[in-house]
């Protein structure tokens, strides 16, 4: 029997909720909402550590935060995984292909992969002047090396002015083609036309976008700039003091208070969403035309989301639904159809790629296969570390209990009534049992970590919080 091909579409930063397709009232993205059409969505898809670095760890290996060793946001630490994604599938005959952002270390470690073209987006760490010149993302990204041939060695991303962590926004300065949106899909269709006919295919279509920089092409912004667009939301334990304390900080982690550049933040981030998925239409027409798409799995998803200036935060890493919650599809060439509730996370994604390759799935992963009947979470322990704002949260399809270790502050949501987190039911009586309940679940998951954060009977406030547990470092 033919083996599928199997593409995975993954995006950065991308809310669960900002496609039409699910119900958003003004973002518009009919290829994805084609997915969605002829394929299995999953509505209770999480990311257990909501940036960057650590869900990447998670989908490349299929192991959980305390597993894989990234349970917060850490640059130039190694990945010397025995198991990956890619290595498993190149066992298995497949030739394997990233395009777009990677985010690992050594910055050109391949993880298993045959061939990565490159595009990490702005990495701080890795722009430095007096950093590596082999390691220098003007260097060693083929999105910057290819721009700066094309354009002049002058030319950068940042020409526009925008912060890769900003929520402000403006269009593209550049013609289209140029925008790395673009260049990934560009990448992508080469590769069908030169990939080896005689194997099957695993490409990552990996887009920077929609984390920022908010910069689509200005024909995106225009569908959106003069829409009345549906306000954040807002709920009775927000901290607006820390955001009046912050608001004009151009990436502070609290967002904009002023209205109208709320507004823009939510333009901008709407039209690069639009721009990401026309051009996901692009890598699909390219399927139709080589011939390859009735035998291709196409699974998409994101790393993690945005908070967009809800509960007045934005950017990730803090344990609520917009941050933590993540798209996820997958369309098989059968088109099968379907709705699934279960918890599910980026961890799965290793196993459900290996059962559609009839590979192996190896012992010593977290992960379960999302095609798998049984696979019945009864909740999902997550977690980021991150200085005060370090925390630990376990979902439910019904509620969610979050703990901040630094302060032993609690929260409680009941996402049954309440989707968007707008009431903190920590101290009703109606919720004391289910609290502790699900205290206890996280009381047991953090008994034996090396940060101390439980003696298996209760929470231990005030630990250190480290980025890397050791056994990584």
């Amino acid at each position: 029997m033919e083996k599928p091909n199997i593409v995975l579409i993954m995006t950065d930063e991308m809310r669960w909720d900002c496609l039409s397709g699910v119900g958003h009232p003004d973002v518009k993205t009919p290829h994805i909402d084609t997915l969605i059409a002829r394929g299995t969505l999953f509505t209770n898809a999480y990311t257990a550590c909501p940036s960057c670095v650590p869900a990447r760890a998670a989908l490349f290996t299929g192991l959980a935060p305390k597993n894989h060793g990234r349970v917060g946001y850490q640059d130039r630490v190694r990945w010397n995984y025995k198991t990956t994604l890619a290595g498993e599938l190149s066992k298995a005959s497949y030739y394997t292909q990233c395009v777009g952002k990677m985010h690992v270390h050594p910055i050109r470690n391949t993880l298993g992969f045959h061939n990565v073209d490159l595009h990490d987006g702005y990495l701080h760490n890795y722009r430095y002047v007096n950093g590596s010149y082999s390691d220098n993302q003007n260097y060693v990204d083929d999105y910057f090396y290819w721009l700066k041939n094309e354009k002049g060695v002058e030319t950068d991303i940042i020409d526009s002015g925008l912060d890769c962590n900003s929520w402000v926004a403006r269009p593209w300065i550049y013609e289209e083609k140029y925008h790395p949106t673009n260049w990934v899909t560009s990448r992508c269709v080469d590769f069908l036309r030169r990939r080896d006919r005689d194997k099957p295919f695993f490409l990552m279509a990996s887009y920077v976008r929609p984390h920022a920089p908010y910069d689509a092409p200005s024909v995106y912004f225009d569908m959106y700039k003069d829409k009345e667009l549906a306000p954040p939301v807002y709920g009775d334990w927000n901290d607006v003091e820390d955001l009046k304390e912050n608001c004009l900080i151009m990436n502070s982690s609290t967002g904009p208070i002023d209205k109208e550049l709320i507004r823009q933040q939510q333009v901008g981030y709407y039209a690069c969403i639009t721009h990401l998925d026309h051009q996901i239409g692009r890598l699909i027409q390219s399927l139709v035309e080589h011939e390859v798409y009735n035998n291709t799995i196409v699974i998409f998803t994101s790393d993690h989301g945005e908070l967009l200036s809800d509960h007045c935060l934005t950017r990730k890493i803090k344990p609520y639904q917009g941050s933590v919650k993540i798209p996820m599809i997958i369309k098989t060439p059968e088109n099968k159809r379907g709705v699934n509730d279960n918890i599910v996370e980026l961890r799965d994604i290793l196993p459900t790629v290996l059962g559609f390759a009839g590979a192996d799935i190896p012992e010593n992963i977290d992960g379960v296969s999302l095609m798998q009947e049984d696979n019945h979470r009864e909740y999902l322990h997550g977690e980021h570390s991150g200085g005060k704002h370090s925390n630990h949260y376990i979902v439910t399809k019904l509620d969610k209990f979050c703990w901040y270790s630094k302060s032993g502050k609690e929260e409680y949501f009941d996402l049954s009534t309440d989707p968007m987190e707008c009431h903190d039911g920590i101290h009703d009586d109606c919720y004391k049992e289910r609290i502790s309940i699900l205290r206890g679940y996280l009381i047991k998951e953090l008994d034996g970590r090396e940060e101390g954060y439980s003696d298996g009977k209760q929470l231990i406030a005030g630990q250190r919080a480290v980025n890397c547990l050791s056994f990584i470092l």
